[in-house]
């Protein structure tokens, strides 16, 4: 799926002064829009074929460090450039940013012009092509939580990220009056997200004092992932714009609800068949979907560290609060890992709950891509469906409860390392070590305050 906005409109939008800067952007490691601001003449008279950036964007963390231990990129090879290719079917117009429009680009190298192998959107794009190997597509949507503050994010930052004022004092979950009060940032970011060509379908209030909702239409895999990534950068800007902060922390409060990202999945043919759906399944589900859901609940640890990729996302699982700590699946029953939606209709679909609105898109749904493909290679039994409140279950598959425990997982996968590539899931596998050693050696307000006087 490919937006509206072509090439030539953008040379005419330039030659009648309507856009003068143009955004080149890749997707680093962390789901962040990284790139150049480029004079929209020069764009369009050159570098909408290809530009270049250091090649350390896609081996930092999140403070952008220029982190050891990983093969593709060090000190000693000199941190060189790799090729930034615009895919100019993400080219879009930017309503929220004066006279701007912007495009994703693949990530090459410099040399070879392959795509990159751990590059984001290489990954996905792998597990996509998979897919149309064997005569299907994914068809997905994800719904991003996230906090509203009423304060800059200067502010928050001068205050030392503490006595934070949210949005609402009280849950607002569906709630229409105090998404009233909110709704000159909320609006800004439907309307802004839906002249940028992402179809918005609603935005709503969350289970929490300032949570919010936004969710836009399904697209296949890419076109989903590039608008996710969109969508959490237009987010920060617009609410900036504002004089408000957003966060997409998993868990930003002790006491408050974290922030998710569902992930809802369905396979199609190239024909825009619902291969999920058959009518004479229990639940409506195919054989097809038996196999993927299998899948995805065999390679339920494997996958978690692409659902969950930081220290903090780990604080989200927690019974009680509507986000899963048993990897199991269920009928529409959101205490599960996995849940059944639009059972005996062609939208059948299946529904990640795992995710925090912390993961990077791109391989969060190649992960889950990557598991399904495996159980309908190998034609994997769907276990029976959980009933009940899966936080008591006893006895059932546990999402893993630490970074360490998913690291684990996913490093010793036979299935991803075949899927994405060995190399490709030894450099995620460094990208988790580092996240756990710098936090490792901080010392934390808990530890402090728990021991200072008492210890």
């Amino acid at each position: 799926m490919s937006s509206s906005y072509t090439i030539d409109d953008l040379r005419k939008d330039v030659a009648e002064g309507r856009i003068d800067t143009v955004l080149a952007c890749q997707v680093d490691m962390q789901g962040r829009l990284m790139g150049k601001r480029f004079q929209a003449e020069y764009f369009v008279e050159s570098a909408w074929k290809e530009t270049h950036s250091c090649n350390y964007l896609i081996a930092t963390d999140m403070e952008m460090e220029t982190v050891s231990g990983y093969k593709a990129t060090s000190w000693e090879k000199g941190y060189g450039d790799y090729t930034m290719k615009p895919d100019l079917s993400t080219l879009r117009r930017i309503p929220w940013l004066e006279g701007t429009a912007l495009v994703l680009c693949d990530v090459l190298d410099h040399h070879t012009h392959e795509e990159v192998a751990h590059s984001p959107r290489a990954i996905l794009k792998k597990q996509v092509k998979r897919l149309e190997d064997m005569g299907m597509k994914a068809y997905m949507a994800s719904e991003l939580e996230f906090f509203l503050f009423d304060q800059s994010y200067e502010a928050v930052h001068a205050a030392g990220y503490r006595n934070l004022k949210l949005a609402s004092a009280y849950n607002e979950d569906y709630h229409i009056f105090q998404t009233t009060k909110e709704e000159e940032v909320m609006r800004a970011i439907r309307t802004g997200l839906q002249g940028a060509g992402i179809p918005v379908e609603n935005s709503k209030g969350e289970a929490s004092a300032g949570q919010e909702e936004i969710n836009v239409r399904y697209a296949d895999a890419l076109a989903m992932a590039d608008r996710h990534a969109i969508i959490k950068n237009g987010c920060k800007e617009i609410a900036w714009s504002k004089g408000k902060a957003i966060t997409f922390l998993a868990k930003w409060n002790y006491n408050a609800a974290g922030s998710s990202s569902h992930i809802h999945q369905s396979l199609w043919s190239l024909e825009e068949k619902p291969l999920f759906f058959d009518h004479t399944g229990k639940y409506g589900m195919s054989p097809l979907m038996h196999n993927y859901v299998a899948g995805l609940l065999a390679h339920a640890s494997e996958i978690t560290y692409f659902l969950a990729p930081y220290i903090n996302s780990y604080k989200r699982f927690m019974a009680g609060t509507f986000a899963p700590t048993k990897a199991i699946w269920s009928k529409d029953n959101r205490t599960a890992g996995y849940r059944l939606c639009g059972e005996e209709t062609k939208g059948i679909r299946i529904e990640c709950r795992v995710g925090g609105s912390d993961l990077n898109p791109y391989l969060a749904f190649a992960a889950l891509l990557a598991a399904g493909i495996d159980g309908i290679e190998n034609k994997l039994e769907l276990e029976a469906p959980f009933v009940g409140d899966a936080y008591g279950g006893k006895d059932i598959r546990e999402i893993p409860r630490t970074l360490r425990a998913a690291t684990t997982a996913m490093t010793e996968s036979a299935m991803l390392r075949k899927a994405f590539g060995a190399d490709v899931i030894d450099h995620y596998t460094r990208a988790a070590e580092w996240e756990q050693e710098e936090y490792d050696r901080r010392i934390t307000d808990w530890e402090v305050a728990r021991g200072f006087e008492r210890a």
